[in-house]
């Protein structure tokens, strides 16, 4: 079963049950996957992940301009899109991913990061969050 239809199965359990925020925040999710794949960018974990990272700068800005509670809701949709997204990657196999895509692209300094980058981030197919292998990246090449 794919992410989508997933979330079509969710949405109508949560319309069933009265949970109008979660069915809300499902609708929302469903809405992002058909517009990308209307143009063109079906791919539904990297959709996904924007997703929760619009949710997660949100609930910042909300926690910046004292909105407690709109940025409580954006966490929680946050932990929600978390639930549709693969398991990241751990740490040692993610060191694992840099290591070999430093000797692969023969990285020598922090100007080949891009390099590096392209390679992880394919190889770790949506497993691992672009700023935690940025971190990892620029702590190996640095």
């Amino acid at each position: 079963m794919s992410i989508a239809e997933q979330l079509r199965a969710d949405t109508v359990k949560a319309l069933k049950e009265g949970d109008r925020e979660l069915s809300g925040a499902l609708r929302m999710l469903t809405s992002e996957l058909q517009k990308a794949e209307k143009e063109g960018g079906a791919d539904e974990v990297a959709v996904l992940q924007r997703e929760r990272k619009r949710r997660l700068e949100s609930a910042k800005a909300f926690r910046d301009g004292d909105r407690a509670e709109l940025a409580e809701q954006e966490e929680r949709e946050a932990e929600l899109i978390d639930g549709y997204l693969p398991e990241q990657i751990s740490d040692g196999e993610l060191d694992q991913l840099v290591d070999d895509a430093i000797a692969e692209s023969a990285a020598e300094s922090i100007r080949d990061m891009g390099k590096v980058m392209a390679i992880v981030m394919a190889k770790s197919a949506g497993r691992a969050e672009g700023s935690r292998v940025s971190a990892l990246v620029k702590e190996r090449l640095s």
